[in-house]
């Protein structure tokens, strides 16, 4: 996925463990407890439930690598995301 300068990705958790790997772009990772620097080649894990935020603070595009720990994930965003226009996103067979 890709941030741009100045935008984040938005408040939110997952219901399934989380691993990002950022390709390119400077920014923070924000979870409850403090935030993070991330960079080119930065890697971190986030488990099921941690609410968590990326923000781009370079002047690039951030882009990013999210994998997921199953088939089958939801995410349920703080503020409703446009498009779909839902606060509730993730894979389309996630109800079963």
């Amino acid at each position: 996925f890709e941030i741009e300068p100045g935008r984040r990705l938005g408040w939110h958790t997952d219901q399934t463990e989380e691993t990002q790997y950022i390709v390119a772009g400077t920014g923070e990772l924000l979870v409850e407890d403090g935030k993070y620097p991330v960079g080119p080649g930065s890697v971190f894990v986030l488990p099921t439930n941690v609410r968590h935020d990326l923000v781009n603070t370079g002047k690039e595009p951030l882009h990013a690598v999210a994998f997921f720990a199953a088939a089958m994930f939801t995410q349920d965003f703080d503020s409703v995301m446009l498009p779909p226009k839902s606060h509730i996103l993730g894979t389309p067979n996630r109800e079963g």
